[in-house]
This record gives C-alpha cells, sequence and structure tokens, in this order.
C-alpha cells in the first residue's frame, strides 16, 4: 500500500540563529539543524470559514481545536484591567523572575500565575484573557509549574529569545523506579492511600491541571512529604470520586446508551450537582469480555483489565433532574454498558466494574503557551547519545514539557522544545486543544514504559498542526482519543496509533519520513516498549497500528476509522538507503479498522495480526481492516483551501484503484519544455514496485500572465495503462491520455505551478506528450 508525493517546503531559518539556539540550549548541531524540518506546512488557515462540510461516509471534523474552531486569541480577546496583565518588568519587580540572572525562577512564576488565579480568572473569560508575559533570556525553573488559573497566556519574546532552563530538583526527580532501574515506578511510588498513577502520565515542566484536593484525602495530603503531596492534587476530578453510575435504556436495559444516543441514563442514587448543563463530563465505558472479544485480543497471556478504555469528554447540553438523564452535545461513539457483565459477558477477574458519568468538577479552560523555548537539562549526559537512542538515559529524570489533564479550549503556539525529560506535550483527558506551528526536537527518555512521544493520549476534538517534531519516538494517538485532526506536520517519527481504542482521528498533509535508525532495537539502555517487554527486531515504519492480541498487554485495539489521506510517507529501510514510499495514492482514503460500515481488525486471509511489526506493509484493504473505498479530488478533507486557491468541485468519489506495496523508488526524471509557448511540463516517476509505478507531472507557467487552463497528452505503451489520477480531468482513447487540469488548479500564475498525478499498471512510460498542444521534448 504504497506511493508519495512530496509536499511543499518550509524555509530552514538562518544558520546562524541555529547555531546561537544550539549553543545556549546545549543542543546538538544535528538536533538545531533539523527545525523546522521539510514538509512542515506552518500558518495554514485552520479557521471556521475555511473548513469543508463534513464529507459523506467519513467523521466530522469541521470542530476540532480550539473552542470548535474559533480563531485563536489575538490582542482584542486581552483583559483590558492592567492587573491582569503581568509585564516583564513587574516579574522583575514584584516576583524577582529576571532573565539570566542564574537564580531559581520557580516560586516567582509559580506566585505570578497564583496572583492571577486569585484576582482575575473567576472574571476572566475567553474574551478577557489574562497574560504573563517574560522577556528575552534564560529562566531557570527546578520543580512543575501548576498553570491552573482559568483564562491565561503566558506569553515569550519568541521561541529563540525566551527560554526556560528545567532542571529538575530531588523533590521533583522520581525516587521510585521500576526492579530493573530501567523506568518511572508509578505504582510503586505511594503514600497513604495514595499511588504514583494518579499523577499519569507524570511530572512535567508546565502541567495544566487542577490542584484541587478531595476531601477525603485532605489528611493523606498533608502528611506526604514534598515528593508525594502532588499524588492527590487534582483528585477532585478522579471518577471514583466524582463520577456517577448507570441504569439501562428503556427498552435496551443492559445498556445506558448506545452509538449514536446523545442521552444517557443515570443510576438511582449519586450526586447531580456537577452535572450541570455547559459543564464538561467524561462518559466512561466499562471494559468487558464481548468487548476485548471485538478487539481480536482474546485469548490472551496478558490480564484483562476493569478499566474504561472508552471514554470522551463531552459537554452536557441538558439535565433531567426527575428523570435523572443527562443529554451530550453530540452523539456518543461507543457503546455504554451499564457494567462489566451487563452485556451478558462473564466478570473480569471475578470483579464487576461500573461504567460511569465522570463530571470535570475542576477543568482548567483557556490556557494559552506562545512564543518561547524550553529544555530539561541534564549535567553529565551528553545530548548526541539520545539521537536514535530508543532507550531511557535517565529514568528518575523522566519528565514531560507540557502536560493538559482535565483542561479544555486551550493551545500552544509558536514553541520552541529541545532535549525533554520525556514527552514534549502530552494531554490526559483533553478537549478541544490546539496545537501549532512548533518545533519539538529530542528526549534524553525514549525507551521502556513509553518515553519521548508527541502523544494525545485521551484527547479529543483537537487540532495538531503546522509542527515540526525531530529525534521523538513517535507522534501517538491513544487511550480512546477521537475526533481529532493532525495536519501539516513534519514528522521524522511514525504516525503511532498506539491502542485504547482510539478513532476517528484524521492524519493529512503530513510529511513522514522515517529513517532506518528510526527502530526498536536501535537502543543502548533501559530498552523496551509500553507496558514493558523487550524491543522487537522490526522497523517502525510510518504508520503504527495497535493489534488486539500486542497492544491489550498496556490497553487493547486500535479502534475504528482512523484516516489517512494525502500524506507524503516514506520509511529507508536500510542503513544508507533509499526511502520507500508508503501509501502514497494522495487522493485515496485510507480508514484504518474500518471495513466501510463497522469495526473490522486488521487480518491477513482472515486471521487477525497478533502484532502490527512484520506486518507493516501487506495490503488490508479489500475487507481486511483498511477501508480504501474513496477518494476525494481536494487536497484536504479538513480544509476547503490550504494555499488560497479555491477547492475542487468533486468531492467523495469512488474508485476501483488498487494499491500495491512498492519494491523500488528509484526516481526517473525527465523534463520536456516548448519554449513558444508559456507552459513547460516535467514527468517524474515517483515510485515503483512490482506490477507497476506512481508518477506525475509539474506544470509550470514561464510568461509574465497568469494562464488559465492546461493540458497534457501522451501515450503510453501497450500493456501499461493509467490505473487512477488525481489533481486533474482524465480522458482516454484507446493507448492515448488526456489529462486537463482539476477545478483548483488550472489557473497558474506566472512563475506558479500546478501538479497532478497518476498510477500505472506496467512499467511503459509517457511518451508522444504534449502541453498546449505543443510536443513535449524529452518524455520519449
Amino acid at each position: 500500500m504504497s506511493r508519495k508525493s512530496p509536499l511543499r517546503r518550509a524555509v530552514l531559518p538562518a544558520a546562524a540563529a541555529v547555531v546561537a539556539t544550539a549553543a545556549l540550549l546545549q543542543v546538538p548541531p544535528d538536533v538545531a539543524d533539523a527545525a523546522p524540518g521539510p514538509g512542515a506546512l506552518p500558518g495554514l488557515d485552520v479557521g471556521a470559514a475555511n473548513r469543508r462540510a463534513p464529507v459523506a461516509g467519513l467523521y466530522d471534523w469541521s470542530k476540532a481545536g480550539y473552542r470548535g474552531g474559533a480563531a485563536l486569541p489575538g490582542s482584542a480577546e486581552v483583559n483590558p484591567d492592567a492587573t491582569c496583565q503581568v509585564t516583564a518588568a513587574e516579574l522583575a519587580s514584584q516576583y524577582n523572575v529576571k532573565p539570566g540572572d542564574g537564580a531559581d525562577d520557580t516560586n516567582g512564576i509559580q506566585a505570578a500565575i497564583d496572583g492571577i488565579k486569585s484576582a482575575c480568572s473567576p472574571s476572566g473569560s475567553y474574551s478577557r484573557l489574562s497574560t504573563i508575559t517574560f522577556p528575552a533570556g534564560r529562566f531557570d525553573v527546578t520543580h512543575e509549574i501548576h498553570v491552573d488559573a482559568d483564562y491565561l497566556i503566558l506569553r515569550g519574546a519568541g521561541k529563540e529569545a525566551t527560554k526556560f532552563v528545567y532542571k529538575p530538583d530531588a523533590n521533583t526527580l522520581y525516587d521510585t523506579l521500576t526492579p530493573d532501574g530501567s523506568d518511572w515506578d508509578e505504582d510503586g511510588m505511594t503514600s497513604g492511600a495514595g499511588k504514583g498513577g494518579w499523577l499519569w502520565p507524570g511530572r512535567g515542566l508546565f502541567r495544566v491541571q487542577s490542584r484541587g484536593v478531595n476531601s477525603s484525602y485532605a489528611s493523606d495530603y498533608a502528611s506526604a512529604p514534598a515528593n508525594r503531596k502532588d499524588i492527590f492534587e487534582g483528585t477532585v476530578n478522579v471518577h471514583w470520586k466524582a463520577g456517577v453510575k448507570l441504569r439501562g435504556k428503556p427498552g435496551d436495559t443492559a445498556f445506558a446508551a448506545r452509538t449514536g444516543d446523545k442521552v444517557v441514563h443515570l443510576a438511582s442514587s449519586g450526586a447531580l450537582t456537577s452535572l450541570a448543563a455547559g459543564n464538561l463530563v467524561n462518559i466512561r465505558a466499562a471494559n468487558s469480555l464481548k468487548f476485548y472479544e471485538q478487539q481480536q485480543a482474546t485469548p490472551t497471556t496478558f490480564p484483562l483489565l476493569n478499566m474504561h478504555m472508552r471514554q470522551q469528554i463531552f459537554t452536557i447540553t441538558a439535565l433531567d433532574t426527575a428523570a435523572r438523564t443527562i443529554t451530550l452535545d453530540k452523539p456518543l461513539e461507543y457503546d455504554v454498558p451499564v457494567n462489566s457483565t451487563s452485556d451478558g459477558s462473564a466478570p473480569i477477574d471475578g470483579a464487576t466494574y461500573d461504567s460511569k458519568a465522570a463530571p470535570l468538577v475542576d477543568p482548567v479552560l483557556g490556557v494559552g503557551f506562545e512564543n518561547f523555548g524550553f529544555t530539561q537539562d541534564m549535567p553529565g549526559l551528553n545530548p548526541l547519545e539520545a539521537n536514535n537512542n530508543y532507550g531511557n538515559m535517565a529514568p528518575a529524570a523522566e519528565m514531560h514539557g507540557i502536560v493538559f489533564k482535565w483542561a479544555a479550549n486551550s493551545w500552544v503556539r509558536g514553541i520552541r522544545a529541545d532535549m525533554t525529560g520525556s514527552h514534549p506535550i502530552v494531554t490526559e483527558e483533553a478537549k478541544n486543544l490546539q496545537i501549532v506551528d512548533n518545533e519539538l526536537n529530542g528526549s534524553w527518555n525514549k525507551g521502556k514504559g513509553g518515553n519521548g512521544y508527541f502523544r494525545g493520549s485521551r484527547v479529543w476534538d483537537s487540532l495538531y498542526a503546522g509542527n515540526t517534531s525531530t529525534l521523538l519516538r513517535h507522534f501517538t494517538f491513544q487511550w480512546s482519543a477521537s475526533g481529532n485532526v493532525v495536519i501539516g506536520n513534519s514528522f521524522d517519527s511514525d504516525l503511532n496509533l498506539h491502542g485504547g481504542w482510539e478513532r476517528n482521528n484524521l492524519f493529512e498533509l503530513n510529511t513522514v519520513k522515517v529513517p532506518y535508525a528510526h527502530r526498536s532495537g536501535n537502543c543502548r539502555a533501559n530498552c523496551g516498549e509500553e507496558g514493558g517487554g523487550g524491543p522487537d527486531d522490526s522497523n517502525w515504519f510510518p504508520i503504527w497500528w495497535g493489534a488486539g492480541k500486542k497492544a491489550v498487554k498496556w490497553s487493547g485495539a486500535s479502534g475504528p476509522r482512523n484516516v489517512f489521506f494525502n500524506n507524503a510517507m516514506t520509511k529507508q529501510l536500510a542503513d544508507n538507503g533509499p526511502y520507500n514510499d508508503f501509501y502514497a495514492d494522495r487522493h485515496r482514503v485510507y480508514a484504518f479498522g474500518w471495513d466501510g460500515t463497522a469495526y473490522k481488525h486488521l487480518d491477513v486471509g482472515g486471521t487477525p495480526i497478533a502484532d502490527w511489526a512484520k506486518n507493516e506493509q501487506r495490503d488490508y484493504s479489500g475487507g481486511h481492516g483498511v477501508d480504501a473505498s474513496k477518494t476525494d479530488a481536494a487536497a484536504s478533507l479538513f480544509l476547503k483551501s490550504i494555499d488560497g486557491t479555491p477547492p475542487p468541485s468533486s468531492t467523495g468519489q469512488t474508485s476501483t484503484t488498487t494499491t500495491t506495496t512498492p519494491t523500488s523508488t528509484t526516481p526517473t526524471t525527465t523534463t520536456s519544455s516548448n519554449p513558444g509557448a508559456c507552459l513547460t511540463a516535467a514527468f517524474v516517476r515517483k515510485s515503483v514496485w512490482d506490477s507497476g509505478y506512481g508518477g506525475g507531472f509539474t506544470v509550470t507557467n514561464t510568461c509574465s500572465a497568469a494562464v488559465g487552463s492546461w493540458a497534457v497528452e501522451f501515450d503510453l505503451p501497450a500493456g501499461t495503462s493509467v490505473t487512477g489520477s488525481w489533481s486533474s480531468v482524465l480522458t482516454k482513447t484507446g493507448l492515448h491520455y488526456r489529462f486537463g487540469n482539476a477545478t483548483h488548479n488550472g489557473s497558474v500564475k506566472p512563475g506558479g505551478t500546478a501538479t497532478f498525478g497518476f498510477n500505472a499498471a506496467g512499467q511503459g512510460l509517457p511518451v508522444a506528450c504534449t502541453i498546449a498542444g505543443t510536443k513535449c521534448g524529452g518524455t520519449e
């Protein structure tokens, strides 16, 4: 399943700026030089007016991102009250936060945030945002900064100018490791009734999460040592304290709600005080044996777990206290049994586990991070040793960059992260985030336990656009992540569906160029995977998919309808070898875990795959878990336009184009030019496989006036035929093919270009090529 066309390239910054950044942050030169990488599309117009209406047969992604598609805040949304705007001068005079003085700035920054939380957040809103503005220079941080003030922007002077250097102190570093010393041991990190797992996904530099402590843990919190107190912070939100049990719906008593329902039936007892209209609620469906069986996860040697793999945050639109029901703002994407046995399953591990409606009692709203850089300082470690090292170099220092937990309608833009302890940006129960135009480079820990990801876990309806990620382990969605859009990013690691019933996510217009060095076995210490176990001997390809029998080890299988469209994806299969194309029929819609109407686990000849490793290049279309029956003529399923040109008029058409794994990608390039006309054409054979190849033309306007239309015509030798095409209108007479422009690319500005492509069965190249009615030179 493979083809590829290159995306347009971003311009690299000046070399001097890159070198200066590398020196300031002690980043190895090859990390600094990597950002921004080729293929990222920063500055995409992702506003509501540029979003397409939902495409028939696909998920509705039109409400992804900040406040469901609202523009990120500008100066008009800043609170005019000067007391809610902490300037650089005020940081220095009132909070003793000064750049470059070598002092610990943590407590001063925290005090500034706490002041905003007390004085401004209660009256703040999305149109009355507070700001804390940091000047250029270095700020030193030693422990986690809690950004739990609603409606607050932390803003620097630029991602190359303002730098936060994180050096975790003794109370921040993890003091409990797994018995082999390879990873942070959250289960062994206890205090009173608290467990380290309550901290998940772990400590960071900035943490967007409530610090509220549930009253039942007040004494434990008071007696906990400094390096354990944060275990209890935020537990006011956890489902076992705030969640309400459910009851069966009329006529279907085993389920509180079904896929497509908006009404959820609550149990006859349980407090409803936090389930008011307008509040956020997480609908958490209990695992059951039948659900595990649907994932093709049984039989398994790994334990099945009582937990809520299926979940999602919704906004409550109505509460009926008499009927004890809540109405959600959008339909459910999964069935919600009353408990783990109500669907007819036997109990898991001998216990019955309840589904719940868990309100977010104290979510953090409207927090933005803008225009600064950060790194984690690790004296004694060499950053070069972290390059393509998928192990943990310092397990006690697995600190993240920015953590979002129980947060909504927040954003990160214009940030540069270099060498974080683990994940540069990570989520855990968050909704409507917008992560745009950032550069994320390197991590000290990328090994056992699942470290060093650009990670979206339990994240919904969020937008990741125009980011560049280098030298990380994966870009990952997992743990029920849904409704997210990943567009116009540049990655040198895989797009990873890590498992846990993530579903309905869209990946498009991304450049994914995965080197041979990006593989699990490339590791020098503390190697392995999430859930434990050693590395495998496979390559990580541009897509990774969580098979049930493997992913059940930590969660469960990947879910339905994760869509890949119009991505440029390549994989290097040998050290210093060429990059092979992967899923590059740019206008075919590849829906993973889907048969066109329902969930379908990936299989080979009807047998479910037990692991993605060694199965990455198989063809799963035609009923084996990847629905590839749809194509779309546009460049994007999410946006109307990616470059200001109008979209094509036809969308969602079906096609019978087949896909096959390539065996070679050696390019064959021939350029034709007609000096007597305005248009020239260049043909490139982009990828080659046993039964055919993929190729394309670039049409260039060399005149001083715009050209309104174009057509390229050629013949193919007997035995070769076009099997599919995109960005053009194709007509055929015998062996003669004519590719006229599509609606969106007919007008070519002076010096501008238009492109189209096609797949061919057979190895014959175009002959007798003409453009503008004149014979092309060189394509024969």
